[in-house]
């Protein structure tokens, strides 16, 4: 989503807020709940879970290790589940051609540096580039070439944009930054 007028643009940037997360999250809780509930009862001699035999598992080891990776998958999952609440990753990227300023904005995790705000003059702006990486795990994002500076990251690393989409961005942002497009 997009914000542009003559002098300003600004970009939207999704977070960890997303279905794939929530979906992940589900899953995880719920499996590593039947994990956990599978060790304790072979703990306990009690069949904790309806319609299993808890005299099948021996507590040691098996019902040792499937409490460790229900606790383990429980953090995981809770880990899923508050990413996705509070939503870290999402921002946005503001070109200000008025007052001469590019600021980026992400939330981050709860705590001193929840708010992540970097500012740079877009007179430093060099150019407006693409990192793409083929293969089993792909990636391609949308960067900002700013003098003496690391490259600044302006899309989320899993956005799955195609090269097309990433092109457009790119010439849009290019054309109202009047910087060249680098690395096509």
């Amino acid at each position: 989503m997009t914000y542009h007028s003559k002098w300003i643009r600004v970009d939207f940037v999704k977070g960890s807020r997303t279905f794939a997360n929530l979906c992940w999250a589900f899953i995880l809780v719920c499996g590593a709940t039947g994990f956990l509930l599978v060790g304790l009862s072979s703990c306990i001699g009690k069949d904790l879970i309806p319609g299993l035999l808890s005299e099948q598992i021996v507590f040691i080891p098996q019902g040792i290790v499937m409490c460790f990776y229900g606790i383990a998958g429980l953090f995981v999952g809770f880990y899923l589940w508050c990413t996705a609440f509070w939503n870290v990753g999402s921002g946005y990227n503001m070109f200000d051609k008025r007052d001469g300023i590019f600021s980026t904005f992400r939330w981050g995790f709860p705590g001193r540096n929840r708010r992540i705000c970097i500012r740079f003059a877009l007179k430093d702006v060099e150019a407006v580039g693409p990192e793409s990486r083929e293969g089993l795990y792909s990636r391609r994002i949308l960067y900002l070439k700013v003098r003496g500076r690391k490259n600044i990251p302006l899309t989320r690393i899993g956005e799955g944009l195609t090269l097309g989409d990433m092109e457009e961005k790119a010439a849009e942002l290019a054309r109202f930054l009047r910087v060249s497009i680098e690395g096509f």
